[in-house]
């Protein structure tokens, strides 16, 4: 199991369990339905090397009839997956799950509720995992002495971005500059490996060059260059005005945009 957590009860909401893994004897139909779920607000998940994300759920809870969502007898919520179905990932420890969540009740049967899941680098140990997630949904119902009724992983109609953090670097120079002499721009496209969990070069993508004069805010694309095959950037252009100079990367389905900070040069 890649992520487990423990629920933290919130004055006025409801305090759900957290994801465990029942014996699959007890599989069956819960009558449980998780629906309208938005992860990170549709954004791509971006993780790196170290630092935890815990990018936002949102998801509606529906409980069967002759049940109540201030009862607590069930878990809903989302996890995200690889391959045809939520058990088998489960089994094979490939699924994301969620951290701490709560609940608001809308009705007798209705609950909607927010959390995030926790995701560690380290949890994340192939670059395979780069890529679409599908959104599935792990529930259990319990009797009124606290055993467990049914439960079930059900597949569900989402997916979600789980990508690659990228930086880049940037230099430009001689600095300071003649006016109309050459300036060359120099960088490093790399991202994160989740394997050896380091940065590494991302060649052979194609970064776009920006310049912003000193008395703008804006910045402009000047040309378009394609990284080495370990992911250097090299090019040049003619020096005319005092400014800042930088790369900046769109991201590709498995790796995540990046912006090098903009490196300031003196015309003269």
């Amino acid at each position: 199991m890649r992520r487990s957590g423990t629920i933290v009860a919130v004055a006025g909401t409801l305090a759900l369990s957290a994801l465990a893994v029942a014996p699959a004897a007890q599989a069956a139909s819960t009558g449980i339905t998780v629906t309208n779920v938005v992860v990170n607000g549709g954004k791509p998940i971006v993780v790196g090397t170290s630092d935890t994300k815990e990018p936002a759920v949102s998801f509606r809870v529906t409980v069967p009839a002759g049940y109540s969502v201030d009862d607590f007898q069930y878990t809903a919520e989302p996890i995200l997956y690889h391959g045809s179905t939520p058990a088998k990932a489960v089994a094979a420890g490939d699924v994301l799950i969620m951290g701490a969540y709560q609940c608001n009740r809308v009705s007798t049967r209705i609950a909607d509720c927010k959390g995030n899941f926790w995701i560690k680098p380290k949890q994340l140990n192939s670059s395979a995992d780069a890529g679409t997630w599908k959104i599935g949904t792990f529930a259990q119902l319990f009797r009124t002495n606290g055993s467990l009724l049914a439960e079930e992983y059900k597949t569900g109609t989402g997916t979600a971005a789980v990508r690659r953090w990228a930086s880049l670097t940037v230099n430009a120079g001689p600095e300071p500059v003649v006016k109309g002499k050459t300036l060359t721009v120099t960088g490093t496209l790399t991202r994160a490996d989740w394997a050896t969990h380091k940065y590494v070069g991302y060649g052979s993508q194609t970064a776009s060059l920006q310049f912003r004069k000193a008395t703008s805010s804006t910045y402009s694309t000047v040309k378009t260059v394609k990284a080495s095959s370990t992911g250097a950037l090299k090019t040049t252009v003619t020096a005319s005005v005092d400014g800042y100079w930088r790369w900046t990367f769109g991201g590709t389905p498995t790796t995540g945009t990046a912006t090098a900070t903009g490196d300031y040069v003196d015309v003269r």
